[in-house]
């Protein structure tokens, strides 16, 4: 069949050590998922309900890249983040087989417009424009789980032009990575090709033009990001 221009170009990621890209379907995130940060954002730290969001394709970002300073904001913020990346998926989650579906793991950056996000909480409002916006979401190669295994701890960390500004370990996430996916098989048809960016330790803060980004999850990757001037 025939378009009237041509058609977008799917999204892939690297996948590390091998000759293949991962091709992406949606990107997913849940919010306030480690207590310390919920905190630092005045929200209730317990454990509750989750609270997800999602970004377009067009969020994601090969790690190293430049990027330009997002429109509409003056305060855009960093929140490091494990990614899962799922491969092909059972017709319904459980806790027993949600671990399976995982096909691998990243380290994400959750790119986001705060003023936009304050005034939207303010009024009660989708956090859309907040989160799902171009570049929002710069990423590291797909690390397989059968290179990786399935990270519980390791700390996960972010400098800012090498001065250290969030610091955290993944035991202290509220909701489990296969708690996450049985979570969001209720309210989505997730499928291989899904990322799961999993939350953010304490310390997230603003970027400004010129600022050089570097953060990682141990045991899964570093990522590296400059905002340009």
């Amino acid at each position: 069949m025939r378009t009237p221009f041509p058609a977008p170009t799917p999204s892939t990621i690297p996948i590390a050590n091998r000759d293949e890209v991962y091709p992406v379907h949606r990107i997913y995130a849940i919010g306030r998922n480690y207590a310390d940060h919920a905190k630092e954002m005045g929200m209730n730290p317990e454990k509750g309900t989750p609270l997800f969001f999602t970004k377009p394709a067009t969020a994601l970002v090969e790690t190293g890249a430049t990027i330009p300073y997002p429109k509409a904001t003056e305060d855009l913020h960093h929140e490091v983040e494990l990614v899962a990346a799922l491969g092909p998926c059972p017709d319904q989650f459980t806790l027993d087989n949600a671990q399976g579906a995982i096909y691998g793991y990243a380290v994400g950056i959750d790119l986001t417009r705060r003023d936009i996000q304050w005034e939207a909480k303010k009024a009660g409002l989708p956090w859309d424009q907040a989160k799902g916006f171009d570049r929002s979401a710069p990423i590291t190669s797909i690390h397989t789980a059968e290179n990786v295994g399935h990270p519980t701890q390791g700390r996960i960390w972010m400098d800012v032009n090498g001065e250290p500004r969030q610091e955290g370990n993944i035991t202290q996430m509220m909701w489990t990575i296969p708690e996450i996916i049985v979570e969001l098989d209720k309210l989505y048809d997730l499928r291989a090709g899904d990322l799961i960016f999993t939350g953010t330790p304490v310390g997230v803060g603003p970027l400004l033009p010129g600022d050089a980004v570097t953060g990682g999850v141990e045991g899964v990757d570093t990522i590296a990001l400059t905002i340009a001037p």
